[in-house]
């Protein structure tokens, strides 16, 4: 079955001023919700990112849970975004085909 990633943003620390912009992002806290329709499993970290001054800024109000999810994958690189997807990947393969088990133990009553 296939899994579906879905990308969350949590919380965002931000300067409360920074080269006369206000509210600017320096740190997002992200996180990932993995589910193949039986199991889900979860992700969560944070990314820094840096605004370069005199580059376009959106002003925090008007911020979308794309755009910094955007900025968390593109400050990430496609890499670590691949490398978090794999690993949750995993945790549901793991749980769907445990490969670690404790049965009852042979002489013991059921």
């Amino acid at each position: 079955m296939a899994i579906t990633y879905n990308w969350l943003v949590e919380q965002m620390d931000c300067y409360p001023t920074y080269d006369t912009q206000t509210d600017v992002v320096f740190t997002i806290h992200w996180r990932v919700n993995a589910t193949d329709d039986k199991y889900n499993v979860t992700s969560y970290g944070t990314q820094g990112v840096t605004y370069i001054p005199g580059s376009p800024y959106t002003p925090y109000a008007q911020l979308t849970q794309a755009q910094v999810v955007g900025w968390t994958q593109n400050a990430m690189g496609p890499t670590q975004v691949a490398s978090i997807e794999a690993s949750l990947a995993t945790q549901i393969s793991n749980l769907a085909n445990p490969p670690v088990v404790t049965p009852a133990l042979p002489w013991a009553t059921t």
